[in-house]
């Protein structure tokens, strides 16, 4: 039997609380998952034990974006890589942060005589809205500047092309060998053993279009995300405060439900998460209420939460 690879892109919800954290709302961590390779999105205290609550394997995480240097969204960080190395890792890890958090890793594993096993890069986020940070042949991340009380930035993560979906049937029809699926996923026809071409579109189906995230971290209400945004699958914006704390929320550099279902629904975007929410909420209906009042596909950001976008 074949055995057909699952292309996927999901998004789980590690933490998606504000500074202070609650007993179950962790600071912001999240784990983007696109077609089995891995991203982690901020990391906030706790983070690697969520991992492993969920049964996600930090091993696998390559790439750690980290939006900007207030603690509860990257505490986590060096409890990660120490046990990354603990573990025994070996393969290079590349973290995308503000300059400044190269010199807070170092000087703790200076302070605690730790080298490494494995190579660490530190990338230094631009100051530059829009740039692209990361590219190869199958995704494209842009920085995107936000307005906080110190520098911050959010990601776009954008697939490069949607691969074709394999007709399982066909494909075992035809006696397509393991290793060619990939060439199949990417176009190619197939010649079986006697010469004969078996046409693409025979053995495959169009797949969605390629999907869009965009993750908006601590940020007042910044209307210039809107063009940049503009019709992504998924967007994660933080929604500290209802409504009534608008001034408290423009004095500490954040945004209300109301912001945040602003941006959405000018962006026509396809769905909305809110998070980050201050941890003088007890209960979090009022604020998902007040969210779909502007946008009505909103959602809450919760501890586990996994968004699969094939079925937005």
């Amino acid at each position: 039997m074949l055995a057909i690879n699952v292309v996927s892109f999901t998004l789980t919800i590690l933490g998606c609380s504000s500074a202070i954290p609650t007993v179950d709302r962790n600071p912001t961590a999240q784990l983007l998952n696109v077609n089995e390779r891995f991203f982690l999105i901020d990391c906030g205290e706790g983070t690697q034990v969520q991992l492993r609550r969920y049964k996600l394997s930090f091993q696998r995480i390559n790439h750690i974006f980290i939006s900007h240097l207030h603690g509860d969204h990257y505490f986590g960080l060096i409890g990660l890589i120490s046990s990354m190395h603990l573990l025994g890792r070996n393969k290079e890890l590349h973290i995308f942060a503000y300059t400044e958090l190269k010199d807070i890793v170092d000087l703790q594993l200076k302070a605690s005589n730790t080298e490494l096993n494995f190579p660490l890069f530190f990338h230094a986020l631009p100051e530059e809205d829009g740039k692209v940070i990361l590219e190869d042949e199958n995704i494209k991340v842009s920085n995107l500047l936000l307005n906080h009380s110190i520098k911050c930035s959010g990601f776009l993560f954008e697939e490069k092309k949607s691969k074709r979906k394999i007709i399982k049937s066909k494909v075992e029809k035809y006696n397509v060998p393991y290793n060619k699926i990939n060439s199949l996923r990417n176009g190619a026809d197939w010649i079986d053993l006697n010469g004969k071409i078996v046409q693409n579109s025979i053995l495959t189906s169009k797949n969605s279009l390629p999907y869009r995230y965009a993750f908006c971290s601590d940020t007042s209400y910044k209307e210039s995300l809107i063009q940049k945004i503009s019709e992504v699958d998924l967007l994660y914006h933080e929604a500290t405060f209802m409504q009534d704390l608008s001034k408290r929320a423009l004095e500490t550099g954040h945004s209300t439900t109301v912001d945040a279902a602003t941006i959405a629904k000018q962006a026509k975007v396809k769905s909305l998460i809110i998070g980050h929410y201050s941890q003088r909420y007890k209960h979090l209906d009022e604020l998902l209420a007040e969210t779909r009042n502007i946008f009505p596909d909103s959602h809450l950001a919760s501890n586990g939460l996994v968004v699969d976008l094939d079925d937005l």
